[in-house]
């Protein structure tokens, strides 16, 4: 064993030694990109104070890490496919490094906005790298649980962005939510060289280069447009941006259609499984991102909680996450896919119903329900979703997988913070917009000073600007009551925009659940067959073949008979199949017992591994086949327990080949016997190697890694 992760995982013959660690330095490069999305949300009064941010600019910094991020995951996955994921996964720390560093020494708002637009496309590079590494690693009977793992890291970083944020800014400036971004990736390159297996997907075939630019300039468009237009009203600007975003769309569809190795082939979406578990992901970061977005905002200028506060009080929502993924690794293999992710969206929506009772007297005690049911749904949907995203893509596309289950998750987020915030904004203006009318700070001619109109301004724009201005007018006696009325009135209206703005998620999300429930299919069930009333000869003849079949070997096994003497009979594997029963070929060789047995020591060649993994493959496909009837007779259900015995057989043969392949190759390995009319072992194995024209190196589910 190296000290480092040097040997590609194509060219591994057995599954990772170290991958649990090498999950946890993925979950790590997870964490930190997540967790910088979320701490604005405290991290952004301090920030808007000491630049003199205006809410535009408040928004372009916001916007300059979503966009980017958001809209080149789809293609930087498929450009870590084609070249190198780990390698992605490096260059996408190290630009997230330089711009966190960047983003902490400047003091100009066009440098932070810059400094975060570099995070966002360093993001994009390291997001998809990590999933795609993650499926590439871990062998198929490990992938759920790994999948699960990532899962829930993304929902703790929604919850640890405001608190390590919040805790910094205790003691420290804004940027030090940027510098603390660096520690953290610097740990995580050299865990990654260590620990994390360099992985390509094999033959990917030439990158989709114009498929890509429209899928960039379409979901960038789209979510720049949503959140301009929400936030600052469908002018001309975000009208333009919508109309180019949905031609890029239709341009995008209509190129992946004809193109013969497409970005991503959009006919997958015929799919129920992907097209419900990619709206399934989009809905459920949609309402959290927008509840996080109001509930951060309640408890710290309603409940006047701190930053550090406010983070410590949303980690109910990282704990649920943790508890909804442990109940659906429990659950998921029991009732299947379609209740798992629809259960765990009735939950949510059940969440974001408990807010419609908020009122101006709620404490923190009324959103730990909310907080916890939300994260247990999260738990129980997401990480079944993007296993099922993962799973319908071919090996060599796991780059296109990981970037779109990643940017479903994203613009999902976007798009809750764009449009649950503006339907906030906007019920808040329309309830305090009265009151704001009877402002003081009037001039001689009757009209608001200019100081006035930027307070009335900010205290209409959001619950904070109007806590702010209301500690400001505090100053003066005289307008001590029109400060402590103007709170009043501005936490009313906020507590009324909520209970507005959760009534509209809950239609969206009720109505999104209905949906996935549709989509999803139900997992398939056998109908034993009723036996019947009299005698039937057809049932007669049935069970005579089965006794007849139960009565025959499970599966061909290669054995040596006779040590003790000069002559050994070797059945070996069948060389051609004409029906369900297999016709053992016999092979007779004269052959010494000390070059039978030396011969069996020696390191098994690729032609033996590959007709054994074809041999598991073949009786597994074929088990399959007969299990899934939805009509199951006798004869079939002999069949299908044959086929398993062959299958286990098989899966025994192969096992001890590969334990035969890691002992020492002997210096004078015995040639094996060449008689004109035979043929023997390696030859036999050749044979049925070369025959199997459609044979992929890592499509075992047994070794799931390849040759």
């Amino acid at each position: 064993m190296t000290l480092l992760a040097m040997t590609p995982v194509q060219e591994m013959e057995k599954p990772y030694a170290k991958r649990w660690a090498a999950l946890g330095v993925l979950c790590l490069s997870l964490l930190v990109v997540v967790m910088a999305n979320t701490s604005l949300l405290v991290a952004a009064p301090a920030m808007t104070m000491d630049l003199n941010l205006s809410s535009s600019d408040l928004q372009w910094v916001i916007d300059g890490y979503t966009v980017p991020y958001a809209a080149l995951m789809l293609l930087f996955g498929v450009i870590g496919d084609r070249y190198s994921r780990r390698g992605a996964l490096l260059l996408g720390l190290l630009i997230f490094t330089a711009g966190s560093i960047a983003g902490a020494l400047t003091d100009a708002t066009v440098g932070v906005i810059l400094a975060r637009i570099v995070m966002g496309v360093a993001a994009a590079i390291v997001m998809p790298a990590t999933l795609s590494l993650l499926v590439a690693t871990f062998p198929k009977h490990e992938r759920a649980t790994a999948v699960t793992i990532w899962a829930a890291t993304s929902g703790l970083a929604i919850a640890m962005g405001p608190l390590l944020a919040g805790w910094l800014l205790e003691s420290y400036w804004w940027g030090s939510s940027f510098l603390i971004n660096v520690p953290i990736t610097v740990f995580a390159i050299a865990a990654a060289i260590a620990l994390v297996p360099p992985s390509r997907a094999v033959d990917p075939g030439r990158i989709d280069w114009l498929g890509g630019l429209l899928s960039v300039v379409a979901v960038s468009t789209v979510v720049y447009a949503i959140i301009e237009g929400m936030h600052f009203g469908w002018s001309v600007g975000p009208t333009y941006f919508a109309v180019v975003g949905v031609l890029s769309i239709a341009a995008f569809v209509g190129w992946e259609l004809r193109h013969p190795n497409p970005l991503l082939d959009v006919r997958a979406f015929r799919s129920r499984v992907l097209s419900g578990a990619v709206l399934a992901v989009l809905l459920f970061f949609l309402v959290t991102f927008g509840a996080i977005y109001y509930v951060a905002q309640y408890l710290q200028f309603v409940l006047d909680f701190g930053p550090v506060s406010t983070g410590v009080h949303l980690l109910p929502l990282a704990g649920a996450v943790f508890v909804g993924s442990g109940i659906t690794q429990w659950l998921t293999p029991k009732v299947g896919m379609k209740y798992t992710v629809t259960a765990g969206m009735v939950v949510g929506t059940l969440a974001v119903v408990s807010m419609l009772g908020i009122d101006t007297t709620a404490s923190y005690v009324d959103f730990v329900p909310v907080l916890s049911l939300l994260g247990i749904g999260i738990g129980l949907s997401v990480s079944p979703c993007t296993d099922a995203i993962m799973a319908e893509f071919p090996d060599n596309k796991l780059g296109v997988a990981g970037g779109l289950n990643d940017t479903a998750l994203e613009l999902g987020g976007s798009l809750g913070i764009a449009f649950l915030g503006s339907v906030l904004a906007t019920t808040y203006r329309g309830g305090i917009i009265d009151f704001l009318a009877g402002f003081p700070g009037k001039g001689p001619d009757g009209q608001p000073t200019e100081q006035a109109l930027q307070a009335v301004e900010a205290s209409g724009d959001s619950v904070a600007g109007a806590v702010i201005v209301s500690d400001i007018l505090r100053e003066n006696p005289f307008l001590k009551g029109y400060a402590d009325n103007l709170e009043i009135n501005a936490v009313s209206s906020f507590v009324g925009a909520v209970v507005h703005t959760s009534l509209i998620a809950t239609v969206v999300f009720a109505v999104g659940a209905v949906i996935v429930g549709v989509l999803l299919p139900a997992p398939v069930k056998r109908v034993l067959p009723v036996a019947p009333a009299a005698f039937d000869p057809a049932a007669a003849r049935e069970v005579a073949e089965l006794e007849h079949l139960l009565e025959q070997p499970s599966a061909p096994k290669a054995a040596v008979v006779g040590l003790e003497k000069a002559e050994a009979v070797v059945l070996a594997k069948p060389v051609a199949e004409t029906s369900t029963v297999r016709t053992p070929v016999v092979v007779e060789t004269s052959v010494s017992v000390e070059a039978i047995v030396a011969g069996e020591l020696v390191r098994p060649s690729i032609y033996q591994l590959a007709a054994k993994v074809f041999e598991v493959q073949a009786a597994a496909e074929e088990e399959a086949a007969l299990e899934n009837s939805e009509h199951v007779t006798i004869h079939q259900l002999a069949l299908a327990d044959r086929a398993r015995k062959r299958r286990e057989s098989a899966e025994e043969e192969l096992d001890a080949a590969l334990d035969l392949a890691e002992l020492p190759v002997m210096r004078r390995a015995p040639k094996p016997v060449n008689r004109p009319s035979q043929q023997n072992f390696y030859q036999l194995a050749d044979s049925a190697y070369r025959r199997c024209t459609e044979f992929k190196e890592r499509s075992s589910p047994v070794w799931a890694m390849p040759l």
